[in-house]
């Protein structure tokens, strides 16, 4: 009996599917996912130039330096350092004390312009920083009478201590520049580092 003529147009197709569906299974033909996964880890081992393999220690280094670094805290480590942090800390407690009187003294409602400073304040200035200035005998001049409060001569929107001599005249003092020639005095080894880091306002 003849074969249908639908059925004899339709093997040729069907010999050519066969054939493929065979290619495809049998190694011939490599999926297309495959192929781009193959690509994709051959173009990452390529050498850097043509005709260099890339070794196991190159693509051991590739992976670390492509990994983050943790933070490293080497400066604590250096003995100098800490000994530098360990005496920032000791002055900063030393001046704390007449830093934040000076400053309540001249930026607080406590003294009105042209008021003398009470006993107890004023042994202060005089002790821990008028002493200490790199002009104290000429700021003192004839004879120190008392320490007082009052508007500076030139720069009127700032306030000054000023000392005032037994023979009435009366001349302006900075408690930065008395309070560097102290660090000065105390901490010689590690005063110029102190001052540049925390007092900035000049070089006194």
């Amino acid at each position: 009996m003849a074969a249908p003529p639908l059925l004899l147009r339709s093997v040729p197709a069907l010999r050519l599917r066969l054939h493929l569906h065979h290619r495809l299974f049998s190694g011939g033909f490599r999926p297309l996912c495959a192929a781009a996964a193959a690509a994709a880890a051959s173009a990452s081992t390529e050498p850097a130039s043509p005709g260099e393999k890339a070794s196991p220690e190159d693509k051991a280094s590739a992976v670390l330096s492509s990994a983050k670094e943790p933070p490293k805290y080497h400066r604590w480590d250096d003995p100098d350092y800490r000994k530098w942090k360990d005496k920032e800390e000791e002055i900063l407690r030393d001046i704390e004390p007449i830093v934040s009187l000076a400053k309540e003294i001249l930026h607080s409602d406590r003294y009105l312009d042209g008021q003398r400073l009470t006993a107890e304040d004023e042994k202060a200035v005089i002790r821990r920083l008028l002493m200490y200035h790199p002009h104290a005998e000429d700021k003192i001049g004839c004879g120190l009478d008392y320490i007082m409060v009052e508007r500076h001569p030139q720069f009127r929107v700032s306030r000054c201590l000023f000392v005032v001599r037994t023979n009435g005249a009366w001349i302006d003092f900075s408690y930065q520049k008395c309070l560097r020639a102290y660090i000065r005095s105390k901490y010689p080894s590690y005063a110029e580092r102190f001052i540049r880091e925390h007092l900035k306002r000049g070089s006194g």
